[in-house]
């Protein structure tokens, strides 16, 4: 009597078990006693466990199981094909593969027992009706209880229509979960197989001290023991916002110190006070300048230097950008046209002196003070005072300015310059002015219009106080005559960048005042226009009415006699704290 190890059932003959075993096991479906796989075909679950289980090996089994194997084995070749006994070595490495893994696989401990017994039956499809028949004998002892403890523990799973196939291999599962545990056996297969020399080279920065980790776990560590460290001092917190304020406040104060440096040495490049030379290195790197252009031959260049020199070494102006009969020329052109003008006031004779290639861009003060001192010379009050005769350069204004610096004047303008002016770019305006005539013991005024007393930001109060000054030579009971040229000097005007003279007034039919100015801004051939017969067209550049002056200050410096040695040293002392007469 035969008993079919896998069902318990007994057959009688031998032909009749092979058929048992083809019909009932081979050709059903197998499970993997592994894991949860089943509905698969023989060759499919041979291909499983080769795959997702080759780790596993065989236990070692007791010499029983060894003597039946091989007494299988034996019988096995004497009732089978070769084709028949290929297929039995697979079966048989399968089976007992699938024998020796229950300790060590999770997913199916549950189908696998820890005892050396047969492991559940593989089924498969077979289009060939042949079969793997092992006989048993009947002498071998204890193979009934085996094969009862086989048939008790064998589970059975029903096909899932639903099939998934494996991304890595050609398995097939029945179910997604099956899939991801042989699909996570691939991925540990592979990372064994990869070693630690394949990591990843991405580092991790800590965002609290900028360490570098190479993983993300030991970054996770490395920032909560920042965190520990921090929860164990509570007063942590106010001592980081306290810091972060500090340093902001430390970075504000950096660059406010920062801007108040670029700014400052902004207004020293744009008041001549950077170091860049005066008059004299400015007069150099012009002519160098057109050397290097072609407009000037090495011969003239060095010429024009040598005359510079000599001009600077004696302190008088070269009058080269003097223009002389400027006043005569207005009087003549008033008197013959300009019908629409009730009243023309003139200055007296003055002498128009324009910037020049040494001071453009900052000597405007010193050209309106080389105006009102030509001016002065032809006036008989302080011609018999003045001791020089003739109108000084740019750089013996600067030296004359030093020197009534150092008499006591003004000592608040002479720390805005620190006491020097001579070989700098330096612009001076009115309170300097004032210190000039005051030294040369000339009186002056200086009246502020330090704000705008008419419609559209204008200065009606201006005009008027212009008005005033030139009427004060005609205050006899007589009628003025319609031109009158006074013995007057010009008015200085300061306002903000820019100074001009103011040599005459006009009053028009309708009562509007214009006020002709002189600008040393002008060239020379622009201002000898006015000695020509184009007059009526150079002249709109000297007329100036209110909508003309419309800067939001204005400061203008009078001459008002002369001063006796008593009254200059009054005007020193005064001058310590110089004020101004302002309107409104």
């Amino acid at each position: 009597m035969l008993t079919c190890e896998i069902c318990g059932e007994e057959i009688l003959l031998e032909e009749d078990m092979k058929s048992h075993l083809l019909l009932s096991h081979l050709e059903k479906d197998m499970d993997c006693p592994l894991c949860s796989l089943s509905g698969v075909s023989y060759d499919e679950l041979c291909f499983h466990i080769s795959s997702a289980h080759p780790e596993k090996q065989p236990r070692e089994q007791g010499p029983a199981q060894i003597s039946s194997k091989s007494s299988y084995a034996a019988e096995t070749n004497t009732v089978t094909t070769e084709r028949e006994e290929s297929q039995t070595s697979q079966s048989c490495s399968a089976i007992y593969s699938c024998d020796t893994i229950g300790e060590k696989t999770s997913t199916s401990a549950s189908d696998i027992t820890t005892d050396p017994v047969r492991p559940k039956p593989i089924h498969t499809h077979e289009k060939e009706r042949s079969s793997t028949v092992r006989p048993f004998d009947e002498d071998s002892d204890g193979i009934e209880s085996k094969h009862n403890k086989v048939k008790q523990k064998r589970l059975s799973s029903p096909r899932k229509e639903k099939l998934y196939p494996c991304p890595m291999c050609a398995l097939v599962c029945s179910s997604c979960f099956v899939l991801q545990e042989h699909v996570e056996l691939h991925l540990q297969e592979q990372h064994s197989a990869e070693g630690p020399s394949s990591t990843c080279d991405k580092t991790f920065e800590c965002p609290v001290c900028s360490v570098i980790c190479s993983d993300s776990f030991t970054l996770q560590e490395h920032v909560e023991l920042h965190l520990d460290y921090k929860a164990a001092s509570p007063d942590s917190d106010l001592k980081l916002a306290r810091q972060l304020q500090q340093e902001e406040e430390q970075r504000k104060r950096q660059e406010e110190a920062h801007q108040e440096r670029e700014g400052f040495k902004k207004l020293q490049r744009q008041f001549g006070l950077d170091g860049r030379g005066g008059y004299c290195r400015q007069m150099e790197r012009t002519m160098e300048r057109a050397v290097a252009r072609g407009l000037m031959a090495p011969a003239d260049f060095h010429c024009k230097r040598a005359e510079l020199m000599e001009s600077l070494a004696s302190g008088v102006d070269d009058g080269r950008t003097r223009t002389q009969g400027v006043t005569r020329a207005l009087y003549e052109y008033y008197q013959a046209e300009c019908r629409d003008c009730v009243h023309v006031w003139l200055s007296a004779d003055t002498d128009h002196y324009c910037s020049s290639p040494g001071d453009k861009g900052w000597g405007c003060g010193y050209r309106n003070f080389q105006m009102l001192l030509s001016s002065l010379q032809r006036i008989d009050m302080y011609s018999s005072f003045l001791q020089e005769k003739s109108v000084p350069s740019i750089p013996q204004v600067q030296r004359m300015i030093e020197g009534a610096w150092k008499e006591g004047l003004d000592p608040q303008g002479a720390s805005h310059f620190n006491q020097r002016l001579q070989g700098t770019r330096a612009w001076i305006g009115a309170t300097e002015i004032y210190v000039l005539l005051t030294t040369l013991g000339i009186r002056a005024h200086i009246i502020d219009f330090h704000q705008p007393t008419g419609p559209g930001d204008t200065h009606p109060q201006l005009f008027e106080r212009v008005k005033q000054y030139f009427c004060q030579s005609s205050r006899s009971g007589k009628l003025p005559p319609r031109v009158l040229q006074t013995s007057l000097p010009p008015l200085y005007l300061q306002h903000q960048g820019h100074s001009r003279s103011i040599v005459g007034l006009e009053q028009k039919k309708n009562g509007r005042l214009c006020l002709l100015v002189l600008d040393p801004g002008s060239s020379v051939s622009d201002t000898r226009k006015l000695l020509s017969k184009d007059i009526s067209t150079a002249i709109r550049n000297v007329r100036k009415f209110h909508y003309n002056l419309k800067h939001k200050q204005y400061q203008v410096v009078a001459v008002q006699g002369v001063l006796s040695a008593e009254d200059k040293e009054i005007s020193i002392l005064n001058s310590k704290k110089l004020c101004a007469e302002r309107i409104p």
